[in-house]
């Protein structure tokens, strides 16, 4: 007596919203969607890795020649001292925001999309390949910053944690973000507009140069609902030991707000906004 099979095309399908299960998962595709963001901006490594080390460098040594000598210890801390660790976090936000939106936003252009919209990768899957890339370069260009910082001012790190933490998420927000403009955008002017217009006024109003403890009324309370904000105090925090916000609060905003654009990317990539026909 023979035993009947159900064929594998007759067999009901089951997917969970995020694929949790390891043996649905494309491993093979997930490393190679992460290689190739990675090999895309080392490609062009002296635009992407050494001129933000290079304007991060000027940045720090305008302010430590011309402003130095005027700027008194910020919370006990040196004037460049307090500066750098700021610099370094500016430099992992828009690093990582710009890889991911200028990848979607030249798959979309070039009509190259169908390469990772085709191959049999979940929407969890592109969602953790896109921010990964962004959140290397990110790490990469912070790595670069900091020690090419080392002969202009001193740096130690007091808390390692909090230097870790902030450090990938930082990276992993604005890759979030970085993915969910690009898919948006149409032309690289909107990209442009989302960087001019969001970030960098919430980079340099989040006490980037400056203790947001200087700040009085209207503005104060802006710098408490910054999310940059908390992620440049933690970062420094890590470095000087010394914080001007609730770091709890911090470590609890930033965590939110990473699960948040995690369904948020999955969801793009699951409707096919703007990606599919």
């Amino acid at each position: 007596m023979s035993v009947q099979t159900e064929s594998p095309l007759t067999q009901p399908k089951t997917e969970t919203v995020f694929r949790l299960q390891l043996a649905d998962s494309n491993w093979m595709g997930l490393w190679t969607l992460y290689k190739k963001e990675i090999f895309r901006f080392l490609k062009v490594g002296f635009q992407t890795i050494a001129a933000p080390v290079v304007s991060s460098i000027l940045f720090l040594l305008i302010f430590k020649l011309a402003l130095g000598s005027f700027r008194p210890d910020i919370n006990g801390v040196p004037f460049s001292q307090f500066l750098a660790p700021g610099l370094v976090m500016m430099a992992i936000l828009t690093n990582s925001f710009a890889n991911t939106s200028s990848s979607l936003l030249m798959a979309k252009i070039m009509g190259s999309s169908v390469d990772f919209l085709m191959p049999p990768l979940s929407s969890l899957e592109l969602t953790v390949g896109f921010i990964a890339g962004g959140v290397t370069r990110g790490i990469i260009v912070a790595a670069a910053t900091a020690l090419a910082m080392i002969p202009f001012v001193e740096i130690s790190i007091a808390h390692w944690w909090a230097v870790l933490f902030y450090a990938f998420g930082a990276s992993y927000l604005m890759s979030g973000i970085g993915i969910l403009t690009g898919v948006w955008a149409e032309k690289f002017d909107h990209v442009a507009a989302i960087t001019n217009f969001f970030i960098m006024p919430l980079v340099f109003l989040s006490g980037t140069f400056y203790s947001v403890k200087m700040l009085e009324g209207v503005f104060y309370q802006f710098s408490q609902l910054n999310p940059i904000f908390y992620l440049i105090d933690g970062f420094r925090y890590g470095f000087t030991g010394v914080a001007d916000g609730n770091l709890m609060a911090g470590v609890l905003v930033i965590s939110g707000l990473c699960a948040l654009i995690t369904v948020w990317c999955f969801y793009v990539f699951k409707t096919g906004y703007r990606l599919k026909a």
